[in-house]
């Protein structure tokens, strides 16, 4: 086994919900404008206690590249936080071995006011780097990043994509011994991304440790040589990916009756330097069938009627519901909105909403699925997303009218088709063998 890189003991992080930590003068000049109008502290309800990670043990290899997986809430961003020392663990320690570089948030350790260029050397000091070195780096940190025209404005400026490609160029380039990156990456575009799970392939291939969290199982797949499965802040899988994906899935479950997805809603904003709007949340997503019945499962050809319900606590002119289906490993195989075109979005107040997608054949063959929910609004810097993905199974079906399902199960898509008759185009006379 390599050497360990990273040896995580007995790590925790407790919170405590509803208590507001007393850090600076202005906190307890609150507390004692409370007590003096009346309210006295013991008036508060007691805090209660959350443990958002517990007795996570993990020891990771240099050179291993290690994919993240799980929930949302199931402590994978916090693991990262405490591994970037951005907080501290309340029990246990974590050791790092050799230069880390971190990209868990956009534009994490960028200043708004100074420009891409400075940004780029701030950026780089702050990871420890010498400005000889950042200097030699810094074409091409601006080449990949794809920013050269802007490298010059200040980043206020720039939009949430070219955050996040500046930031990951910057984390990329300057030859961590530790990378670490999170889901963020879903901020850029196909292209981009791509580009960056190929500079992160060339970095484990470089003998450099990756950590990488996504909801990708392909990626994943492809680029980790193993993956850790943390649910409910304890950890659930550690081995080959294959095993772990196909456990993490499997413990999504398939849907049963009548809601293939019935969760509040976690939602999630692109741009954190945006002002948050008011909030929106997904409800629930039913398949129906023609007679919008609760369908009891989905087959291949079926007629399926997706019904989402949510909700809206503002008033937003340009709005959009978008529905996502995903192979079981993360390949993304349907995505359709509302607003397919962003010009035809519709307005909401606040309220609640049912919108419906129809199929005359669900066109997806027998196996596992993931499916997932967005709510946007289109062509505004922030988005709200729903990453909580449940499992769709779909049942084999008689398709071709054979008596029986078809015997080959290895393709994902089945549309609807027709074969003519062989017609012979050149009448030859075929030689008898010798």
């Amino acid at each position: 086994m390599s050497k360990p890189a990273i040896t995580i003991e007995n790590i925790g992080k407790r919170y405590r919900l509803g208590q507001t930590h007393e850090h600076t003068l202005s906190d307890r000049l609150v507390r004692l404008a409370r007590q003096l109008g009346g309210k006295a502290t013991a008036d508060v309800a007691p805090a209660e206690e959350f443990w958002a990670l517990r007795d996570i043990n993990l020891e990771i290899g240099e050179g291993d590249s290690v994919g993240i997986v799980g929930g949302n809430g199931a402590g994978k961003s916090t693991l990262l936080k405490i591994l970037s020392r951005i907080t501290q663990p309340s029990t246990g320690r974590v050791l790092v071995r050799g230069r880390m570089s971190s990209l868990l948030e956009v534009g994490t350790g960028f200043h708004p006011e100074l420009t891409g260029r400075e940004n780029v050397f701030l950026n780089g000091t702050i990871l420890g780097m010498r400005r000889a070195e950042i200097a030699r780096k810094f074409d091409e940190i601006v080449a990949f990043s794809g920013v050269e025209k802007f490298i010059d404005t200040p980043v206020k400026r720039y939009s949430s994509g070219m955050h996040v490609r500046l930031a990951f160029a910057v984390a990329a380039h300057l030859e961590p011994d530790v990378l670490i990156i999170d889901e963020v990456l879903a901020v850029g575009d196909s292209e981009f991304q791509k580009r960056c799970l190929g500079k992160m392939d060339d970095v484990a291939r470089e003998g450099r440790t990756v950590i990488f969290v996504s909801h990708n199982m392909a990626a994943i797949q492809k680029l980790c040589s193993r993956a850790v499965w943390i649910r409910k802040g304890q950890l659930a899988g550690n081995g080959a990916p294959t095993d772990v994906i196909d456990a993490y899935l499997d413990s999504l479950g398939a849907p049963t009756g009548t809601e293939v997805f019935d969760a509040p809603g976690y939602m999630y904003r692109y741009d954190p330097h945006a002002a948050a709007p008011q909030d929106a949340r997904v409800i629930s997503l039913q398949a129906l069938g023609r007679d919008d019945r609760p369908l009891r499962e989905i087959g291949t050809w079926d007629p399926v009627r997706f019904r989402i319900e949510f909700e809206v606590r503002g008033a937003f002119p340009s709005f959009s519901a978008e529905l996502q289906i995903w192979s079981r490993d993360g390949v993304p195989l349907f995505h359709s909105s509302t607003s397919p075109d962003q010009n035809r979005p519709f307005g909401v107040i606040p309220g609640r909403y049912r919108v419906d997608c129809d199929f005359e054949q669900f066109p997806l063959a027998q196996g596992d699925y993931q499916i997932g929910l967005r709510l946007a609004i289109p062509c505004i810097e922030y988005v709200w997303r729903n990453d909580a993905l449940c499992k769709l199974h779909v049942a084999a079906r008689d398709i071709f009218d054979s008596g029986k399902p078809p015997a080959s199960i290895n393709y994902l898509v089945a549309t609807a088709h027709q074969w003519s008759a062989p017609q012979a185009l050149l009448a030859q006379q075929v030689a008898e063998p010798k």
